[in-house]
């Protein structure tokens, strides 16, 4: 696959088909786990691993796995992964496994994860496969980090725990809880589509320009 190829499936994840605000999957541990930045960096790290991992995995073997057992022998290989950092995150970060809890298995059905592996992975080269699910890992992690941090900021007046106002600042507490994740998230969103409704427009009436210059 050309460069310019790769360079186009890494940079999609990050924002043509950014997994959280316009794809709107994986939103559990988005909505979930985003009550600081540290929690938000932390699973984006984990799940980028998980994808990446997998994603070469399965395309090395994507020739040899019968169809009739491709989405079990998924689920195999991604909990493998999910297995190795459930163990590493316990071993030698405790605090932030604690924090993170039960939404670390539950990166084995994610729908980033399984949805890279069903529809690119199991159907491209290593290489494409490795810089597609890094791409897809990378834009989930700064969505979790945009949107923890904000969380964080309005919930606790810091940003990876540091201080950012005063005393004086009042801790707005919805924001550290369900429903000010789904708030801030709907607003994201509303922003992203904007943006790209946007710039699809002024893309449109560039092309009808230079239609009418070349006539």
């Amino acid at each position: 696959m050309a460069k310019k190829s790769l360079f186009k499936e890494f940079v999609k994840g990050l924002w043509e088909e950014h997994p959280n605000f316009v794809m709107l999957i994986g939103l559990c541990p988005t909505l979930a786990v985003t009550t600081s930045a540290m929690n938000g960096l932390a699973m984006g790290i984990a799940t980028t691993f998980v994808i990446v991992c997998s994603s070469i995995l399965i395309s090395l073997m994507r020739k040899i796995i019968p169809d009739e057992v491709r989405l079990p022998s998924y689920i195999i290989i991604v909990a493998t992964f999910v297995t190795i950092v459930d163990l590493a995150l316990n071993a030698y970060f405790p605090e932030i496994y604690q924090l993170l809890g039960i939404f670390i298995p539950l990166i084995v059905v994610n729908c980033i994860v399984l949805g890279r592996a069903e529809a690119f992975a199991s159907r491209n080269g290593v290489i494409a496969s490795a810089i597609d699910g890094l791409g897809m890992g990378f834009g989930f992690t700064w969505g979790l980090i945009v949107l923890s941090s904000i969380r964080e900021l309005l919930a606790k007046g810091s940003i990876f725990g540091m201080t950012i106002f005063g005393e004086s600042f009042k801790p707005i507490q919805i924001f550290g809880q369900a429903p000010g994740a789904f708030i801030i998230l709907g607003f994201i969103v509303g922003l992203v589509n904007f943006i790209n409704i946007n710039a699809k427009r002024k893309r449109e009436l560039q092309k009808i320009s230079d239609r009418s210059q070349a006539a």
